[in-house]
Order: structure tokens, then C-alpha cells, then sequence
């Protein structure tokens, strides 16, 4: 059905969010719509609809355009917290989330984890009415998080758990080709660790990035309370008008339902505080040491490579003396060697002179002595080198 430059398509929950649509290139606008209650939608909408949907500035949505580069970033908005991490670009709503690009082969965990958590609250409703009810009473009670702290809690275990798997990969392949250039010190070698640490600087940048934004929200109170929405939405002092939203999307639940569930899903923070924002905070810094540890693993990886890069040097340095070494012996007998030319050429040049008769006994003496001095001076340099520490 065409409304304002896109098409809304029902998914077969048989067959989730791959069924009967074709993989959509980079530029592609493709959307997945889940609520609370587990119901999805695939969506395939402009940016206009998706800013009139949510009520968010298009400087909010630029951040999730993938053709654009964007640093990690979660954002609290009146109603709607913009997610952006790594390959994880969602807005999430007190009632519902949107996530992009949902057939991504990096976003489809993302996507059937969020399928898992929110429709195993509603896991018992084939029982009838009066069962459905009671599972509504129970998981109320059950899980008193907010909506949207279930489905940021979904994203940051899913980027997490990501940024770890990385990790764990670029360990895997880093320690045996370290081991292998210490072995044997190679042009092959040395290209393959140059290609990893790139490999792990760029790494070590995404999950810095995580790694600050969670640091940033649970240094900011302020930041922290924006992202309650459900406590936002219970806490009006009027009903919201939904009818922009309910224009364009027919199966957007009403705007009285939203402040029911809503009410009890944040019952727990409505009755306390409003300021109080320990629960986002214990559920931020539960992921902030998870992916600080993350990064203290590629800090001590990076100090492997530099302790690695140290001892190729240290061995390079060693080769290099001995090489400096051996062009000093060479030299020196080369020193040597011409000074027991410089005799044979006196002697050998065909000039005729008287003192040469009858002395040709004296052939061999000449060649002897001049063996023994060059020998002599070639001790002597050799020795002068050690005496002054040269030479090993």
C-alpha cells in the first residue's frame, strides 16, 4: 500500500523477517518495527514518515544513515532514544523499536533476539483470555523494566558481544603470527603483522567509541533521566495525540494502551524519584565494564605486538653488528692483503737495476717477511678492535 513515499509490508511470523523480500542493497531504506507485544513489521519508508513517527529532528536521523560515517552515539529525545552503534542503527520508543536494515547479516541477531525477549513475555497466550490476562498480571510484575531498557539492553549486549567476537578472532590469528616472525624474521611474516595491527588499530577506534559514549552517559545524570521514556509517557499530565503517528501506520496501538503498559512497565520508577536513574545506570555500567574489558584486551594485545616489534628490532640490531663486524675483518685483511702487493709490485716491475744479480736467493725471504708482516698487521687491528670493544 503507497502513503507518503513508502509501503508498509506485514511479516509472516512463520517465516520472520526474511520472508518473501529480497536482500536490499547499501542504499537501502528498509526498516523492522517491533512493539512490546512481540508484533513486527517490515517497513520500507522515507526519512520524512520515520521523523513524523517518532517526533525527531533530521539532524537525529542523519546519524543512522549508513552511507554517512557517524561516531558510536545514544541519544535521549523527547520520545525516542537514537541508537547508533557500529552496525546497530535503531530508534527506540517507550512502545516500540525500529531497526534498520534488518535483513544485514551483522543485524539479523540483533533482530531475533529482540523477536526472542519480547514475545517470550507473551509466550502463554494460547490458553484463552483469562490466561492471557494472568501472563499480562504476572510478567508486569515479573519484569518491571521499561521497554525501551529491554530493547537498549538487547543492542549493547548484541554490539558487546560483537566488538568481543572480534576481539577474540584478531587474538586468535595476532599470537601465531608473532610467534612465527620471532621464529623466522620475513618479508611474508613481517606484511601479515603490519596488515593485523591495522586490522587492530581500527578495531581498538570502534570500541574506544562504545566505550566513551557509555562513559559519557554514566558520567551525565541528565543524559540518564532522558532516556526514560516510559516514565515521560506516564508521567503526562495529559494523553499525547497520536494522530500524526496513527495517519500513516494503521496498526500503531492507541495512545491509551501506550500509557497503560507503559505505566506498569516503569511502575517501579514512577513511584520513586524522578531523578532517580539507578536502574539505567546499573544496566549502563554492567555493559561499560564489559566492553572495557574489550579494550584492556586489545590494550594488552597492542602491548604484545610493541614488546614483539622491540625483540624484532633487538634481532635486526644483532644482525646488523655482526654484519659491521665482518666488514671490519674484511677490510682489515683487505688492509693487509695490500700491503703485501704494494711489496710484489715493487719487486715485480720489469726495470732493470744492478742490485738484483746474482741475489735471487733473497725471492723467498722477500715473500716470507712480507706473509709475516701483513699477518702481523692484521693481528694488531684485530686486537686494537677487541681491546676497544668493537668486536665480540
Amino acid at each position: 500500500m503507497g502513503r507518503e513515499g513508502g509501503y508498509v509490508v506485514p511479516v509472516d511470523p512463520g517465516t520472520g523477517t526474511g520472508g518473501g523480500l529480497k536482500k536490499k542493497g547499501a542504499g537501502s531504506r528498509s526498516w523492522i518495527l517491533m512493539d512490546s507485544s512481540g508484533q513486527e513489521t517490515v517497513l520500507d519508508v522515507d526519512k520524512y514518515a520515520i521523523m513524523h513517527r517518532v517526533q525527531i529532528h533530521a539532524r537525529d536521523l542523519r546519524i543512522l544513515d549508513p552511507l554517512l560515517s557517524y561516531p558510536s552515539a545514544i541519544l535521549g529525545r523527547d520520545r525516542a532514544i537514537v541508537l547508533n552503534l557500529e552496525h546497530i542503527k535503531a530508534i527506540i520508543t517507550a512502545e516500540e523499536v525500529l531497526l534498520r536494515d534488518p535483513l544485514d547479516d551483522n543485524v539479523t541477531p540483533v533482530v531475533e533476539e529482540l523477536r526472542r525477549r519480547l514475545k517470550s513475555v507473551n509466550s502463554n497466550h494460547e490458553d484463552g483470555k483469562e490466561l492471557l490476562a494472568h501472563n499480562d498480571v504476572e510478567n508486569g510484575e515479573e519484569d518491571e523494566s521499561p521497554f525501551e531498557f529491554r530493547a537498549l539492553e538487547v543492542a549493547l549486549e548484541a554490539i558487546c558481544s560483537y566488538l568481543a567476537a572480534r576481539t577474540i578472532e584478531l587474538e586468535t590469528a595476532v599470537y601465531p603470527a608473532l610467534d612465527m616472525l620471532t621464529s623466522k624474521i620475513s618479508s611474508r611474516n613481517l606484511d601479515r603483522v603490519r596488515k593485523l595491527k591495522s586490522q587492530m588499530t581500527r578495531l581498538t577506534a570502534r570500541v574506544q567509541k562504545v566505550r566513551d559514549e557509555l562513559e559519557q552517559l554514566l558520567d551525565d545524570d541528565d543524559d540518564m533521566a532522558d532516556l526514560y521514556l516510559s516514565r515521560k509517557l506516564a508521567g503526562a499530565s495529559s494523553p499525547v495525540s497520536g494522530s500524526g503517528a496513527a495517519g500513516w501506520f494503521l496498526a500503531t496501538p492507541t495512545i491509551g494502551s501506550k500509557i497503560s503498559r507503559a505505566s506498569r512497565a516503569s511502575v517501579a520508577t514512577v513511584r520513586g524519584d524522578e531523578d532517580d536513574v539507578e536502574e539505567l545506570e546499573m544496566l549502563l555500567e554492567a555493559y561499560f565494564m564489559q566492553i572495557d574489558s574489550t579494550l584492556n584486551k586489545l590494550a594488552t594485545l597492542r602491548e604484545y605486538i610493541d614488546n614483539t616489534e622491540d625483540y624484532i628490532n633487538i634481532q635486526l640490531d644483532n644482525h646488523r653488528n655482526q654484519l659491521i663486524q665482518l666488514e671490519l675483518f674484511l677490510s682489515s685483511g683487505t688492509v693487509c692483503m695490500s700491503i703485501y702487493s704494494l711489496i710484489a709490485g715493487i719487486f715485480g716491475m720489469n726495470i732493470p737495476y744492478t742490485w738484483n744479480d746474482d741475489h735471487g736467493y733473497m725471492f723467498k725471504w722477500v715473500v716470507v717477511f712480507s706473509g709475516f708482516l701483513a699477518a702481523l698487521t692484521f693481528v694488531l687491528i684485530i686486537s686494537y678492535a677487541r681491546f676497544k670493544g668493537l668486536v665480540g
